[in-house]
């Protein structure tokens, strides 16, 4: 575990001087990491830039909006030439194949809205990634995240940053203790527009470089081109059915469809209709109105919790949190419950088209600096009451533990 911050030996909280201390950067060839490399170069940390190599080299070499492939190997290597720090390209492809775009794939699959970045940031970035910083003697892993870390109590925690149009907490919350104790954000505290001006100063070429899409995997956001590959069974046809029982329509695999969506859908009932929910074993795609999406309760799986203590320990009154169910939406009150093997949240003000598969992100607060305190994957949601038994009486998926 990392000792405690010490502000006036260095930025990062290191025992010893900058110069005394072998910090990792990954740097994925955009302007954030590229930044950091700088930063720490320049406090005089021994800094040793590493780029992964993570799909298709060469198919992403003239697309705008990648990382990990191409043109942004190429810069990186050109700003780490610039900072004067030695780099390496590492072939992760298979890794992130296996870790990232297979199990993307199958939870399309499933009829789940998967966020690939949370799997790439908790295996191929944060655990092989961090494994090799490690097997390099660096005292810590750097990253371009905008997101705080600090030391509390003997470890140290995540918080929301600075600039909250840029927070990426919501895809960080799958980080481990021993992750976080390793890993360093030094944009934590600045603003978006600053770190280009920082790197014009360093006269790094990609100052203005757009930021990187989502999901750099998928051309241009097609997703069936993915589905096509690897899970053909996701495009299975099938019907699309009303929550009342109306069979409405067809359609051409529930991969195509994720819930809340409104466009596509390809069939006329007299009123706006929205996705509810994805039966992948039946191929069904359900919709109804809008007011069937309203959550006031999520099942969470695979939960990883970053506060005090231990989820068993929850009061059976639960525990008051913020809880954020999209990367856009802001943090708004809810309970937390927990008996050790089942983990719910409940929404206090309610949540409109929540999917398996999302994340649910749980903090001590809504503003900047409000510490993480972990989250999980969304397995079920409770909607409101007419929907439930409209759900219930097509049998398309299980009941909510009470």
């Amino acid at each position: 575990m990392s000792a405690p911050f010490a502000p006036e030996t260095n930025s990062l909280g290191l025992p010893g001087r900058p110069e005394d201390n072998r910090v990792v950067v990954a740097m994925s060839g955009g302007v954030d990491s590229s930044v950091v490399a700088g930063l720490l170069k320049r406090e005089g940390f021994e800094v040793v830039g590493i780029t992964l190599q993570l799909y298709d080299h060469g198919a992403a070499v003239k697309r705008a909006g990648s990382c990990c492939a191409g043109a942004d190997i190429a810069d990186a290597a050109r700003a780490a030439e610039m900072l004067g720090i030695p780099h390496y390209v590492l072939d992760y492809e298979e890794r992130f194949r296996k870790q990232v775009i297979e199990p993307f794939a199958e939870a399309y699959a499933r009829g789940e809205t998967p966020i690939p970045c949370v799997s790439c940031n908790r295996t191929v970035k944060f655990a092989d990634l961090l494994a090799t910083a490690k097997d390099l003697d660096a005292a810590a892993l750097a990253t371009g995240h905008y997101i705080r870390s600090r030391a509390e109590n003997g470890r140290r925690v995540l918080v929301r940053p600075h600039d909250e149009a840029r927070d990426q907490s919501y895809f960080l919350f799958a980080t481990t203790q021993a992750q976080v104790d390793f890993l360093r954000f030094p944009l934590g505290d600045l603003p978006k527009a600053r770190v280009r001006e920082l790197a014009a100063e360093m006269g790094l070429e990609i100052a203005q470089k757009p930021d990187s899409q989502d999901i750099c995997f998928v051309p241009e956001g097609r997703y069936a081109d993915v589905l096509r590959k690897l899970k053909p069974e996701a495009l299975r046809g099938g019907e699309i059915v009303h929550l009342d029982g109306r069979v409405l329509g067809t359609h051409d695999g529930v991969g195509g469809f994720t819930v809340g969506q409104r466009r596509g859908l390809k069939v006329a009932a007299g009123e706006p209709l929205y996705v509810v929910h994805l039966d992948a074993n039946a191929a069904r795609v359900v919709v109804g109105p809008r007011e069937a999406l309203d959550t006031e309760e999520v099942s969470l799986r695979d939960v990883n919790w970053l506060g005090e203590g231990a989820l068993p320990d929850l009061p059976a009154t639960g525990l008051s949190v913020w809880a954020k169910v999209r990367s856009t939406r802001p943090a708004r009150p809810a309970t937390l419950f927990s008996d050790g093997t089942d983990t719910r949240v409940l929404l206090a003000e309610g949540e409109g088209a929540i999917a398996p598969g999302q994340a649910c992100v749980l903090y001590d607060g809504e503003d900047e600096g409000a510490r993480v305190l972990g989250g999980g994957f969304i397995a079920r949601s409770r909607r409101n009451a007419r929907a439930e038994e409209s759900l219930d009486a097509l049998n398309v998926r299980p009941r909510l533990s009470a």
